[in-house]
């Protein structure tokens, strides 16, 4: 294990420059919108951005904020942000992104978190926390070939226990964190004392068997035809997609921030006062800059191999598991009662709002839930 501090590559990250300047947008329907993918309009101001008014400096200054590690763990790096807090130790957190998020989903919380007392809160509710990129994402080491969540969850929690010597810890996590920590929850329940989650992405071993889990499973499956298109190519055929995005960071990043507009809570603000320009760039600079946008997205055709979206037979998470119902566009929450076939269900709290991006959309209530579960 050894520090780690974030310093992009001079010359890649002058190339990339180039690659943006240089590039021609196709051609595109009248008054496109987001109806067809990325909206061209929201592209190009992010582009312009990009080349004139983004330090990419300043965003590698503002990722080394706090501490990081590469730690080896079988025969991968991984890279995490790893905080000691005013907890000194004693109430480990691992904090799980997705995709197409990062390490970076979780910066308005980190402080709050670790240091409670500085941000309104007690210091009885501080956690250590470590965030750790997934294998494939950011400066994580890339597998040779497709993993997914169950083997990430057997890594992380040799990463917890065995490198950073936390014997028990909690974890949260959402979109493919979510997944990860089911299975740390059915094949590490030893090393968990709690779980807590902002999305349903590991499924019981179950039927619907009353009216509102039959209709929470048609509305899921409508969302999944409007929205899931991405999830069957990155799932079957990710080298299709590898092949068209190589070398095109104009491309990666429309690709990505359509789904944090399509993800988002945008019943109350407009998508350009939910995430900023900076943090839409310095998202996905931990793909371009990185050269992980494709190994990414191996996730998917890994969760394919191991399974890992339903519950073996017969199994469940006898782990205590907390459920955030956030007003999350690309799945609907899940009634409790489903929840409870396959979880442990100690806690449920239905969020006002925050879409699939809760950490950074609505950091205030994300904090706030964590600490309350803390307790429990």
């Amino acid at each position: 294990m050894r520090d780690f501090t974030v310093v992009w590559d001079a010359a890649r990250l002058a190339w990339v420059r180039e690659r943006v300047r240089a590039y021609r947008m196709p051609r595109l329907p009248t008054g496109a919108g987001w109806r067809y993918g990325c909206d061209p309009d929201v592209l190009a101001a992010l582009c312009a951005h990009w080349l004139d008014g983004f330090d990419e400096a300043a965003a590698a200054a503002e990722l080394n904020r706090f501490p990081q590690i590469l730690a080896r763990v079988e025969d991968l790096d991984l890279h995490a942000v790893h905080v000691v807090g005013e907890a000194e130790g004693r109430r480990p957190l691992l904090l799980i992104h997705g995709w197409p998020g990062s390490i970076y989903e979780f910066w308005s919380v980190i402080e709050p978190l670790a240091f409670p007392s500085r941000h309104g809160g007690r210091p009885e509710d501080a956690f250590d926390l470590v965030i750790p990129a997934l294998p494939g994402f950011g400066f994580s080491g890339k597998p040779a070939a497709p993993i997914g969540a169950r083997t990430a969850a057997r890594l992380f929690d040799r990463l917890m226990r065995e490198a950073l010597g936390y014997p028990r810890y909690r974890v949260q996590g959402g979109d493919w964190g979510a997944g990860v920590a089911a299975w740390l929850g059915l094949d590490h329940a030893d090393a968990l004392e709690a779980i807590h989650l902002n999305y349903l992405l590991v499924q019981p071993d179950a039927e619907p068997e009353s009216a509102a889990e039959r209709a929470w499973q048609k509305q899921a499956a409508a969302t999944q035809q409007a929205l899931g298109a991405y999830a069957q190519l990155q799932g079957t055929k990710p080298l299709s997609l590898g092949y068209a995005m190589a070398d095109e960071p104009v491309a990666q990043l429309a690709w990505l921030v359509e789904r944090f507009h399509d993800w988002a809570d945008l019943r109350e603000r407009p998508f350009a006062q939910v995430f900023s320009n900076d943090q839409l760039l310095t998202n996905a600079l931990l793909y371009i800059l990185t050269d992980s946008f494709a190994t990414a997205t191996w996730f998917y055709a890994g969760a394919q191999l191991e399974g890992v979206r339903r519950m073996p037979p017969g199994r469940r998470v006898t782990v205590p598991t907390a459920f955030a119902a956030y007003p999350d566009p690309r799945t609907p929450a899940p009634p409790r009662d489903w929840l409870e076939r396959g979880y442990a269900v100690s806690r449920w709290r239905t969020m006002p709002r925050g879409g699939h991006f809760a950490a950074m959309e609505a950091p205030d209530l994300f904090v706030q839930d964590l600490r309350d579960w803390g307790r429990g």
